[in-house]
C-alpha cells in the first residue's frame, strides 16, 4: 500500500524532522481530493515548508491549490498568530492606560511562551471547533517536528490544569489571560485528538533505526496521553534483492535490518510503505507519483556527472582546533545530519587533543545512540527540561519563597507550575551550557529550525530586559546573546541535504541568523550520493538530481562549505563518524 487508507475526518502526520511528513500529508491529501472529498491541509510547524511542496503562496486562511481541485492548503505562522494575539490582549486598553502600562504589557506578550499560546490557540479553533472546517470532508494537520508536536499536543492538558488551579495575577498570567474562556474548546480539542472514529494519527519514518526510534517515543508517549489510534507510514523504502553496487546493497540491507529490528509496539500497528523516489517530492506530479509508484519511469542508464566538488570536514575541524576553545552548534532544518554531523566534530576535535562536551537543546535528543561508546576526552551531555525545570523551580523558591507570605507564596507556585516556566529553565541551561566553551570546546547539536529560532529569539529578548534592568541574572545569561555574535567563540554550522527543501529552509535559516546578528562560520551538505561512487540507476538519478542545489550552496550561499557523501558503512561510533570527516 502506497499511501495509508483513511476513513477518519481529521488526520495527523507527526514524526522526527525530515521523514517526509509534509510530502506525505500532501500526497495524501491530493489524492483524497482527486477521489472526490474536500480536503484542508494545515501546516503547525514554525518553519513550514507547505508552500514549497504544494507550489502555492499560503497564508493563515484556506487557500485553493492550483490545478488540484477540492483542495486547500494554510499555514499556521506563530509568529503572525502571536501578533494577532498580542494585539487582542492589548487593544483594549489603548488610549485609556498610561503609555508605560501599555508598553509593560506589550513586554509580557514578547516572548516564545506567547509564540505558542497563540499557535495552539489557532490549532484549537481547527481541531476543536467543527464548525471552523464544516466546508471540508477531511482536515490534515501536517504538524511540527516530534519535540514540538508533543508539547502542542499535551498544551490542552497543561493550560487547562494551570487555569483549572489559578487563584489569581501570577506573572505569567499576562499571556495566558485570554484563556480562560478557552476551556471547552481546549476540552473537545483532547476528546477529538483521542476519538478513534475521529481521528487518526500517523506516525511517520523514514526506514532507518533512529528514525524508528523515535517513532516508538511518539507511538509511547501519545498513548501516554490517551491517543491510540495510530498507524505507521514507512517513507522512502529503498529495496533490492541484490546488487554489486555497494552503496546501494549498503542502503537495502540497513533499511531491512531497521524495519527487521523496529519495537514490537511499533511493529503492531498498521502500517503502508512508500516507495524510495529519486526526484525529490515537491510539487503535484511528484505527490501524485508517491500514491502511484508504478506509474514511475524506468531510471534512465545514465553515470554520475563529473564536477567539481566541496572538500570534505577536516578543514575545518582543523582550524576550529587552533583555536583551542569555543562553541560549535549545528543548526539545519530536521533530518538533515546535524546530530551525526556534531558528534563526528565532537570526537575529531577531542583525537586533536581538546577538551569536548557535546550536548544537545533537541527536545527528540540521540546523541548518545550516535557516539554508541566513550570516547577519550569527550563527554556527552543533554539539556534535560525536566530536570532542569525542576531545579529552576527550586531555585527560585529558596530565593524568594522565605520572604513571602502564604498568599504571595501560592501565587509563586502557582505560576511555576505553568508550562512557561519551561521555556526559562531550559534557556538559563542553554546559556550555563554555552558558558563552558571558555575553557574548551561545546559542541552543540541544536533542535530543528523553527524551536531553534524561538530559542535564538529569546535570547534577544533576555538580552533586552537585562540591559534595561542589570537585575539578579546568571552570568552565563549576561553573555550569551554577545557570544552568539562572536565569531571567535561561536562557530555556527548549517547542515542541509542536497535537495530543494531542505536547502530552501537552510537558506531561510541563514536569513534569520543575520537578523539575529549572527553569521554563519560554514554551511554542510550531507549524504551526496552524487560523491558516493554509486553506479546503482535509481540512486545516480537522484544524485545528478543534486547537481543544482550542491552548486546553489557553495555557489551562492556559503562563505565556506564541505560536503560529505553518503557512507557505505553506517555513522555510528568512533570508527563510523571518523569517515565524516575523511
Amino acid at each position: 500500500m502506497a499511501l495509508p487508507h483513511l476513513e477518519t475526518r481529521y488526520l495527523f502526520f507527526t514524526g522526527k524532522g525530515g521523514v517526509g511528513k509534509t510530502s506525505l500529508s500532501c500526497a495524501t491529501g491530493l489524492a483524497l481530493a482527486e477521489a472526490g472529498k474536500r480536503v484542508l491541509i494545515v501546516s503547525t510547524d514554525p518553519a513550514s515548508n507547505l508552500d514549497e511542496v504544494l507550489g502555492v503562496p499560503l497564508g493563515r486562511a484556506p487557500t485553493a491549490v492550483p490545478d488540484a481541485p477540492n483542495l486547500c492548503a494554510l499555514n499556521i505562522d506563530p509568529e503572525a498568530a502571536a501578533h494577532a494575539y498580542r494585539e487582542r490582549m492589548v487593544a483594549p486598553y489603548r488610549g485609556i492606560l498610561p503609555a508605560a502600562a501599555i508598553q509593560s504589557m506589550e513586554e509580557q506578550f514578547s516572548g516564545a511562551c506567547t509564540v505558542e499560546i497563540a499557535a495552539f490557540d489557532e490549532f484549537s479553533k481547527l481541531l476543536g471547533d467543527p464548525t471552523a472546517t464544516a466546508e471540508f470532508d477531511h482536515v490534515i494537520f501536517d504538524t511540527a517536528p516530534t519535540g514540538h508536536t508533543l508539547r502542542l499536543l499535551t498544551l490542552p492538558s497543561a493550560w487547562g490544569e494551570f487555569i483549572s488551579s489559578s487563584t489569581g495575577g501570577a506573572s505569567c498570567l499576562g499571556p495566558l489571560a485570554g484563556l480562560e474562556k478557552q476551556k471547552s474548546l481546549y476540552a473537545a480539542t483532547v476528546a477529538r485528538l483521542s476519538s478513534p472514529a475521529e481521528t487518526t494519527v500517523i506516525l511517520v519514518s523514514r526506514p532507518e533505526a533512529a528514525s524508528l526510534r523515535e517513532a516508538e517515543r511518539t507511538r509511547g508517549e501519545l498513548a501516554e496521553l490517551g491517543i491510540h489510534n495510530q498507524m505507521l507510514a514507512v517513507n522512502g523504502l529503498f529495496a533490492v534483492a541484490q546488487s554489486e553496487d555497494a552503496i546501494a546493497a549498503a542502503m537495502s540491507r540497513r533499511a531491512a535490518d531497521a524495519l527487521a529490528q523496529m519495537p514490537v509496539a511499533l511493529a503492531g500497528l498498521s502500517r503502508c510503505t512508500i516507495p524510495f523516489l529519486p526526484r525529490g517530492t515537491v510539487g503535484l506530479d511528484a505527490l501524485r507519483l508517491m500514491a502511484h509508484p508504478d506509474t514511475s519511469a524506468p531510471a534512465p542508464l545514465e553515470g554520475m556527472p563529473s564536477i567539481p566538488l566541496p572538500p570534505g570536514l577536516a578543514g575545518l575541524v582543523d582550524e576550529m582546533a587552533c583555536i583551542g576553545h569555543g562553541v560549535v552548534m549545528t543548526m539545519g532544518k530536521g533530518g538533515v545530519g546535524k546530530t551525526v554531523v556534531a558528534a563526528a566534530i565532537a570526537v575529531a576535535l577531542a583525537e586533536r587533543g581538546g577538551k569536548v562536551v557535546l550536548s544537545t537543546t533537541d527536545p527528540a535528543a540521540h546523541v548518545a545512540a550516535t557516539l554508541d561508546g566513550a570516547i577519550p576526552g569527550l563527554s556527552v551531555t543533554r539539556i534535560d527540561p525536566r530536570r532542569e525545570v525542576a531545579d529552576y523551580t527550586a531555585e527560585v523558591l529558596a530565593k524568594a519563597g522565605k520572604s513571602l507570605d502564604s498568599g504571595a507564596l501560592a501565587m509563586l507556585e502557582e505560576d511555576l507550575r505553568s508550562p512557561c516556566t519551561e521555556e526559562i529553565a531550559v534557556f538559563r541551561a542553554f546559556a550555563r551550557t554555552v558558558d563552558e566553551g571558555k575553557d574548551g570546546f561545546v559542541v552543540l547539536d541544536t533542535a530543528p529550525t523553527g524551536h531553534t529560532i524561538l530559542l535564538l529569539d529569546a535570547a534577544e529578548a533576555y538580552h533586552r530586559e537585562v540591559m534595561r534592568t542589570q537585575g539578579d541574572m546568571p552570568e552565563s545569561v549576561r553573555q550569551l546573546l554577545p557570544r552568539l555574535r562572536d565569531p571567535a567563540y561561536t562557530h555556527v554550522l548549517i547542515v542541509t541535504l542536497p535537495e530543494a527543501t531542505p536547502v530552501h529552509e537552510a537558506e531561510r535559516l541563514q536569513g534569520d541568523l543575520a537578523r539575529a546578528g549572527i553569521k554563519p562560520y560554514a554551511w554542510v551538505i550531507n549524504q551526496a550520493l552524487l560523491a558516493s561512487g554509486t553506479t546503482d540507476p535509481l540512486l545516480s538519478q537522484r544524485g545528478r538530481y543534486e547537481v543544482p542545489f550542491i552548486r546553489r550552496v557553495a555557489d551562492d550561499l556559503a562563505g565556506r562549505c564541505a560536503l560529505i557523501p553518503w557512507l557505505a558503512e553506517a555513522p555510528v561510533g568512533k570508527a563510523g563518524l571518523a569517515q565524516l570527516i575523511r
